[in-house]
């Protein structure tokens, strides 16, 4: 067996299983309990009025259920990327969409 090309193995730093939702929310619950003055702003920039002049807001558009054939290894493929593979579908089809309407104009 050929040794790894692009970098060295090493072992996993975390158990398998440990949850980062109860550290997360441990630390949530700190947060929350501090009052605002002792809370830094100062790395959040001002929204001023030329950030409101240029703001687009974006609403969702409807989502439409269809039944859809699709090969086996595509759909595998997409559903071992995990939650939300069907959202990750859409903005490939979306994409792909919007690079052909580009092409012809």
């Amino acid at each position: 067996m050929a040794p790894p090309a692009s970098s060295q193995p090493v072992s996993r730093t975390a158990a398998k299983g440990k949850s980062i939702m109860t550290i997360s929310a441990a630390r949530l619950k700190e947060l929350q309990s501090r009052p605002d003055a002792e809370i830094d702003y100062s790395d959040i920039p001002e929204l001023d009025d030329a950030f409101f002049e240029t703001a687009v807001l974006v609403t969702p558009s409807a989502k439409t259920q269809i039944t859809v054939r699709l090969d086996s290894d595509v759909l595998d493929w997409f559903r071992q990327q995990g939650k939300g593979y069907q959202t990750r579908m859409n903005a490939v089809l979306k994409a792909y969409m919007e690079s052909q309407r580009r092409r012809s104009r």
